[in-house]
């Protein structure tokens, strides 16, 4: 069985909409792409070199569309990318040029995804698609930076649907710039009772 690392840039009110610039994504009239950009330092840069080490991909049709207009003519930064193969739930789209691209209709073709054999796999941005996959309790692993700002309004990456589930720190380093970057890995169920004094 695969493993499904969802890898996200959120703030502190949970915004991962357009992190890396100002057109990556404006619906909704969201106006502040590339909140990410004044953050980064050597700690972050070496982390995600370490992340975007070959892998393979599950992506939601709109952030296909952006990394497929944009990473094949960007190979010497993020070569994996365009090696690894790019699963695209999409129920619109059924080919693409880019290279190592297929191409699922629906939750049970990730389920079924999910049980094969191979390299693990990630998601990055695809927010609608990690709300399913939350919905379905469907992943194993979050690496989350977390951002020292709050937008109020934007695509999140938790929605009112998903399902409860209880999470283990597994890694955790804080930038010098106040980015929090923390990897949780699935485990078990949510554990409640009282508070004793």
């Amino acid at each position: 069985m695969r493993k499904i690392t969802v890898l996200s840039m959120i703030t502190l009110d949970g915004v991962m909409q357009a992190p890396g610039g100002p057109e990556e994504d404006v619906s909704g009239g969201f106006k502040y792409g590339g909140w990410t950009v004044s953050y980064g330092d050597e700690l972050f840069g070496r982390i995600m070199q370490e992340e975007m080490k070959p892998a393979d991909y599950l992506l939601g049709r709109k952030t296909f569309d952006i990394f497929s207009s944009y990473w094949p003519d960007h190979a010497d930064f993020w070569p994996a990318v365009n090696e690894g193969t790019k699963y695209v739930l999409s129920q619109t789209t059924e080919n693409s040029d880019w290279k190592n691209t297929a191409f699922l209709k629906n939750l049970e073709d990730i389920q079924t995804l999910k049980q094969s054999e191979g390299p693990d796999i990630q998601v990055w941005g695809s927010s609608e698609l990690i709300h399913l996959l939350l919905k379905h309790d469907l992943v194993d692993e979050l690496r989350l930076k977390i951002y020292p700002l709050i937008l109020g309004k934007g695509k999140r990456l938790f929605d009112s649907d998903t399902v409860p589930a209880a999470f283990t720190l597994t890694e955790s380093h804080v930038t010098s710039k106040g980015v929090i970057i923390a990897n949780y890995r699935r485990n078990g169920e949510v554990i409640t009772g009282d508070i004793e004094l």
